[in-house]
């Protein structure tokens, strides 16, 4: 079957390389521009850019498909089928139109629950006990598209949305490789959503990472499990920022006000507006990242409230 690609970050990137592995040809591959990033905001490519023209496959980079060369471009190449992961451009019906099957879309949830942009990260953050990956058509509507496979995932107590991207990243790969091949020899089941059940993840925001001590401490132990590995969330330590990367809830009730550290411990324990948290990782500016009781060591923490 011929192939057109479409995907920009590292979670699209086991996805094509399965393709490109497989008996079916990666005619193309679209992705986002080239885009200023570092500290030098020199032009970098994407993950899929640089894995395309690794593999020798044409690369193509349209700021959007609002013009009629770039659905021309798409049109001649007479694809079979397109598959979409984290590409990060809306398609109009003029494109989904174009392969003979149409365009398939592989994303990060057990749909119809979480649809939209960070769909790892807020089910994490709301203590969902399972997530997975859909492979799903792509229509106009956004995730909202009849469902062709599902794969489930359970989400471990202290597993981060950065351990989940990768390991949705590789089960999406081999589900979106099963639909392929069921779709070529025409078995393929299509499942429509239930729109009762429809929740969104919205796009992760800088801000959401300020860590309310006032939360409980199983909240705040989602939230930075969920920031994890971006925004990554903070508070403040003696009026610097402090991001914390990792963390445990204690069987252990707070007498102390929401945020003041535990000094009669030799553990980095946080008083929350419910129970205790234990900081297992933080990070200064300019510092690397150290376990709680290295912290500790280097600085002075009694009468300390966090966020302060």
């Amino acid at each position: 079957m011929k192939i057109v690609f479409a995907g920009t970050p590292e979670f699209a990137v086991p996805t094509l390389q399965t393709l490109i592995d497989s008996p079916h040809e990666v005619i193309a591959a679209y992705t986002q521009p080239d885009r200023p990033a570092g500290r030098g905001r020199k032009l970098t490519a994407s993950p899929i850019k640089h894995l395309a023209l690794t593999a020798g496959i044409p690369v193509a980079q349209p700021e959007n498909f609002k013009t009629a060369d770039a659905i021309h471009a798409l049109a001649d190449l007479q694809p079979d089928l397109m598959v979409v992961v984290a590409y990060g451009l809306i398609l109009p019906q003029a494109v989904l139109d174009i392969p003979k099957f149409g365009c398939i879309n592989v994303h990060g949830s057990l749909l119809p629950r979480w649809r939209g942009a960070a769909p790892i990260h807020r089910a994490v953050m709301a203590g969902d006990s399972k997530t997975g990956v859909t492979i799903m058509k792509v229509v106009k509507k956004l995730d909202a598209g009849d469902m062709l496979y599902k794969i489930e995932c359970p989400i471990g107590a202290d597993a981060t949305s950065s351990q989940l991207h990768d390991h949705l990243a590789e089960l999406g790969a081999d589900a979106l490789l099963k639909v392929v091949d069921m779709i070529e020899n025409g078995t393929v089941q299509a499942e429509a959503q239930d729109e009762s059940l429809v929740t969104y993840a919205h796009k992760l925001e800088k801000q959401e990472a300020i860590i309310d001590w006032r939360q409980s401490a199983t909240e705040l132990d989602r939230k930075i499990r969920g920031l994890n590995a971006w925004p990554v969330a903070q508070t403040a330590f003696n009026g610097q920022p402090l991001r914390v990367w990792r963390s445990e809830v204690l069987d252990k009730a707070a007498t102390a006000a929401p945020g003041t550290i535990d000094s009669s411990t030799q553990a980095l324990d946080v008083a929350t507006g419910e129970g205790m948290l234990r900081l297992l990782e933080v990070q200064l500016p300019g510092g690397k990242r150290i376990n709680g009781k290295d912290f500790l060591n280097a600085h002075p923490t009694a009468g300390v409230v966090l966020g302060s």
